[in-house]
């Protein structure tokens, strides 16, 4: 595949970083030697990214198969993996509609793979940033796809901790929020050093020194920015591995996950 000259491989970007973490083979060489320098002081960060990946799809069933709910916007989408959005929801409703929404140009050029929709159903992408919701909002393909009457699932799972204070997520979140009918739900992530404050913050330095900016809040600054207004669905803001988990057997410490997660409902 020809790369889009957008695409700059020499430096790493969290999408793919995160594609590494999750076993993937859509990065680069700056993007694994990234992720090699987080895994020597946190060497559970492939655990954190694969226990967000199972909270996005519980999340995602919860939303249809509960909720009721039958549309999502997803922002932040990710470099195509398995068990994305649409496949999730349309194997419990053929008929759900996803638009994805990324800012990586390479996801643009995967995108394929998040537009296998199912006949009943449809799916669409657009390149754009959590940081500037009007665009997303304003965007026609969005708007032919999603239908503001009826509730939409919003989703921003491992995001957030992706933009400073300086970039104002709270309003961004506000104004897409805004722009929901009642009933609409948020399902959202972030990662903390609550647990594991040296990994954590060592993390943390790495990719800042790689020009990745990352945040870490904890779980009061975590619920306070997303959820603030909205309804939580039990059980509330947890490690993302504690929320509604499927199957026995013991769960994983607070400090093997280090990444809160919950969804709200806007009343």
């Amino acid at each position: 595949m020809e790369l889009s000259a957008e695409i700059d491989t020499s430096r790493p970007h969290p999408a793919r970083v995160y594609d590494y973490f999750l076993g993937g083979r859509t990065n680069f060489a700056a993007d694994r030697q990234m992720a090699n320098r987080i895994l020597v002081t946190a060497p559970l960060a492939q655990t954190t990214a694969r226990e967000n990946r199972a909270f996005l799809c519980r999340t995602v069933r919860y939303l249809v198969a509960e909720a009721g709910i039958g549309q999502f916007l997803d922002i932040g989408t990710g470099l195509p993996t398995a068990s994305n959005v649409h496949e999730v929801a349309q194997a419990i409703d053929p008929t759900a509609r996803v638009v994805y929404v990324d800012n990586d140009p390479l996801v643009l050029a995967h995108a394929r793979a998040l537009l296998t929709s199912d006949p009943e159903g449809r799916t669409a992408y657009i390149q754009a940033d959590l940081r500037d919701p009007i665009a997303i909002l304003s965007s026609p393909v969005v708007r032919e796809v999603l239908d503001f009457r009826q509730p939409v699932g919003l989703i921003i799972v491992a995001v957030l901790h992706f933009i400073d204070d300086e970039f104002k997520p709270g309003a961004a979140l506000t104004t897409l929020l805004d722009a929901l009918p009642s009933g609409s739900c948020l399902a959202a992530s972030h990662v903390t050093g609550e647990h594991h404050r040296t990994g954590a913050t060592v993390a943390m330095r790495t990719y800042r020194t790689s020009g990745v900016p990352l945040r870490l809040r904890d779980c009061d600054e975590f619920a306070e920015l997303a959820f603030r207004g909205l309804e939580l669905v039990p059980p509330g803001v947890v490690p993302v591995s504690e929320w509604r988990p499927e199957g026995g057997g013991p769960g994983l410490m607070p400090d093997e996950v280090n990444c809160y997660g919950g969804v709200a409902r806007k009343p």
